[in-house]
């Protein structure tokens, strides 16, 4: 073995990694502006939050502990059960028409059979709600379904399906919870069926293949093949359907009242905590509203996760 003559040469053999290691560090720093941005407006608002959580705080004047005062209050209150009451029921039709609709699109356009063309457009064409800013989805269903002069009323009418105009979103029955779900889940159900199609693309064709040859139906495929292989896929479109349905706010918020007050049938959980925080001035009993509605949505998430895995074993 030669042995490097220069005091150069020698230090080189002794750090050859001296010139990545220089631009680690460099690269540490280009990253720092980042790493700062996330832990002042990140990191340090949910700490704040859980520190207001104990306290009995109006977002002014003096900070008073009250301990665990706040969560004894929102375990007890009804306006709080009955706001998330509304938020599992716009959920539940929201998550059954989104993945529902997905899951069928999936199957056609993955037919071995009836094979479709252009996916690519179609692709587009349904995700294409999910890139419209919620206030303009907002602004067009609260004209379309307006009780005195909106087009699904008029239409309705002249087809004599009804006899007089309905207030679809009166926020005091079930009519405005459910527009807000079939709203949520047109929204949506784009970014599902290119998650499923996704999955899909991604089992082995000679699955079907060699299950077609056997002779086996549609059905036989889509349930013994095709959904058992979509079930990672299928639980994290659940899971986050779930932590962003259970967090509504801006649907219900943007298509009740022109000043933002809904009927009790709008109320959700995330819209409490914000009249909670910002109209009624309790910032300690907002901020403890949150982290309820974080341990509910960590245990239903918790229970999904489990309900999979069981199925799977």
């Amino acid at each position: 073995m030669a042995v490097p003559a220069t005091a150069s040469e020698r230090r080189a053999v002794k750090s050859p990694k001296g010139g990545l290691e220089r631009r680690n560090r460099y690269g540490i720093l280009f990253c720092l502006p980042f790493v700062l941005a996330f832990l002042v407006f990140n990191i340090y608002p949910v700490f704040r939050t859980f520190q207001m959580s104990f306290m009995n705080y109006k977002g002014f004047g003096k900070e008073t502990f009250v301990w665990f005062d706040n969560y004894v209050r929102a375990f007890k209150d009804p306006l709080f059960r009955d706001a998330f009451g509304n938020t599992l029921k716009m959920w539940g039709v929201n998550i059954v028409l989104q993945l529902g609709l997905a899951l069928l699109l999936t199957v056609i356009f993955n037919d071995i059979k009836y094979r479709m063309k252009g996916l690519g457009i179609f692709r587009a064409l349904f995700y294409l709600p999910n890139l419209i800013a919620c206030t303009s989805v907002a602004f067009l269903f609260k004209t379309l379904l307006d009780w005195r002069f909106g087009s699904i009323n008029q239409i309705l009418m002249t087809m004599g399906v009804i006899s007089q105009p309905i207030n679809w979103l009166t926020g005091e029955g079930m009519t405005a919870q459910l527009v807000v779900g079939v709203v949520g889940a047109w929204m949506w159900f784009g970014n599902s069926f290119i998650m499923l199609m996704a999955g899909v693309q991604g089992i082995d064709k000679s699955y079907f293949e060699a299950a077609t040859i056997d002779g086996a139906g549609r059905w036989q495929i889509f349930s013994k093949i095709t959904m058992p292989l979509l079930r990672p896929i299928m639980l994290y479109v659940a899971v986050t359907s779930l932590i962003g349905g259970l967090q509504l706010f801006d649907l219900p918020y943007l298509l009740s009242g022109t000043k933002g007050e809904p009927g009790r049938a709008l109320y959700t959980s995330v819209f409490y905590i914000y009249t909670t925080a910002f109209t009624n001035h309790q910032m300690g009993y907002a901020a403890a509203l949150a982290f309820v509605l974080f341990l509910i949505i960590a245990v239903f998430c918790g229970i999904a996760f489990k309900l999979m895995n069981q199925k799977e074993d």
